[in-house]
């Protein structure tokens, strides 16, 4: 077998499963595990999935810039969305980060709601602007173009000088085993923070995400309180989080 027919038999194992292990693909390729580590590598380094311990893992699949993202899976963003509402109450302080599924439950706030929101979304900003009850807070810094985001050392400190009741958090990448990931280095510092500094943290995901990894790690999974999907929550790819004793919804 010639590698391209390997590398074309690994993409499509792990698209089925979402994880590839080395002994497994030794087997099924019959060919060393040293030839199968080699060629996770080169895949590793073309983008296509997350070289770990033992094997591989799939990546995200979502866009990297806000402006693709907007509009991908909205229909599971909406439901996700409504799901959350549950969770919010009158006098709350709560921290939006900018991942999209927030974005659409920004949008989806009742005008009567009466809570604080602090973001660096600006996209989430533009949406409360006109509510009628919301107040924000908006973390200034600068300008994370692919994301309309803001991050820095600025943006830190606003989230670091507020304790909030709930952190509302898009997720890139979720593992039950890795953690959570993040495609971009300061986003996954400033998520750190928010977390830290959030009585509960809800994580909106689409079950895509959902045991993916991403390079840069944000924390334990242990440290979320809720996971909401579009999903029935005793979806197989959840059994894990239940596990954890992690609500899932």
């Amino acid at each position: 077998m010639v590698k391209e027919e390997r590398l074309q038999i690994i993409i499509s194992t792990l698209e089925k499963d979402n994880k590839v292990r080395l002994d497994q693909l030794s087997t099924l390729l019959n060919v060393s595990e040293d030839t199968v580590r080699r060629d996770i590598k080169e895949l590793d380094n073309l983008g296509l999935l997350r070289a770990v311990r033992g094997g591989a893992i799939a990546r995200s699949p979502i866009p990297k810039h806000y402006r693709d993202r907007e509009h991908y899976n909205q229909q599971h963003k909406q439901a996700i969305a409504v799901k959350a509402l549950r969770f919010l109450k009158d006098g709350q302080v709560v921290f939006f980060d900018g991942g999209t599924s927030v974005t659409a439950l920004a949008a989806q706030l009742p005008k009567d709601l009466k809570i604080t929101v602090v973001t660096n979304s600006f996209p989430v900003a533009n949406i409360l602007e006109d509510h009628p009850s919301v107040e924000v807070i908006f973390a200034g810094g600068r300008l994370q173009k692919t994301a309309f985001t803001t991050v820095g050392q600025e943006t830190v400190d606003t989230f670091k000088k507020v304790r909030a009741d709930i952190c509302m958090l898009g997720i890139c990448s979720l593992h039950h085993a890795i953690g959570i990931t993040s495609m971009v280095y300061e986003d996954a510092q400033l998520n750190n923070i928010m977390i830290d500094h959030a009585q509960k943290t809800i994580a909106l995901s689409t079950l895509e995400k959902i045991n993916t990894v991403e390079p840069f790690y944000v924390c334990p999974v242990g440290d979320l309180d809720v996971i909401i999907t579009e999903a029935d929550p005793a979806h197989a790819d959840l059994e894990a989080y239940k596990k954890l004793g992690i609500e899932i919804v």
